[in-house]
């Protein structure tokens, strides 16, 4: 069951960025692109950025599908400004660097950080509790005005919380942060956003 949910949940995100970006299949984009798009210029990394850190998960992905391994079941792919987020769950001690591996050999990857957890007790209805909890996460930092919800991506496996993305400075990160240790059945936040004058600073 819980191999199921899991495969859902990336297979499905991957049709879809295959298909905005038009990058793997050649395909047009899809209803609602539009609303994608203004979301992006939103971003702090900008449409271009978006769009260059879709096509980077949607080939990652690609690159574990063709290894033939069934890291797709287990392993989730986030990308922001090239920077490879792996989560997720995994009996097997060797998928995860697997995982690594495969994912460096894709260009525009500046960075992997491995985040897979090795758990042999995943249920589907730990799956169905991460999924609440980013959920409500994701409402909190919403509404909260002092918080630009749109420069941050959430990830959650097993109680835990992982974070990516940009933040104006270090009050809002502390602001997310506090956001995510209120809401329930978190065990942990590990955050691996950068700060606008950082991000802005190694560019430059």
């Amino acid at each position: 069951m819980n191999a199921l949910f899991a495969s859902y949940r990336k297979v499905i995100p991957l049709v879809l960025i295959v298909l905005m970006t038009g990058g793997l299949s050649g395909c047009g984009a899809v209803v609602g692109a539009g609303a994608t798009v203004g979301v992006a210029a939103a971003q702090e990394r900008g449409v271009k950025g978006r769009a260059k850190d879709l096509r980077v998960e949607a080939l990652v992905l690609d690159k574990f599908l063709n290894a033939g391994l069934k890291l797709t079941t287990t392993i989730g792919v986030e990308v922001y400004e090239g920077r490879v987020l792996l989560t997720g769950s995994t009996t097997n001690t060797g998928l995860s660097d697997q995982a690594v591996k495969l994912a460096y050999q894709v260009d525009g990857v500046t960075e992997v950080i491995n985040e897979i957890q090795i758990d042999k007790d995943g249920t589907a209805s730990a799956y169905a509790q991460d999924t609440w909890i980013t959920a409500q996460l994701k409402s909190k930092m919403t509404f909260d005005e002092d918080i630009l919800s749109i420069n941050y991506v959430i990830e959650t496996v097993n109680g835990v919380i992982y974070l990516i993305g940009i933040a104006q400075d270090q009050a809002e990160l502390d602001k997310v942060v506090a956001h995510a240790n209120s809401v329930d059945h978190v065990k942990k936040v590990v955050s691996h956003v950068r700060l606008k004058k950082k991000a802005f600073e190694e560019k430059t």
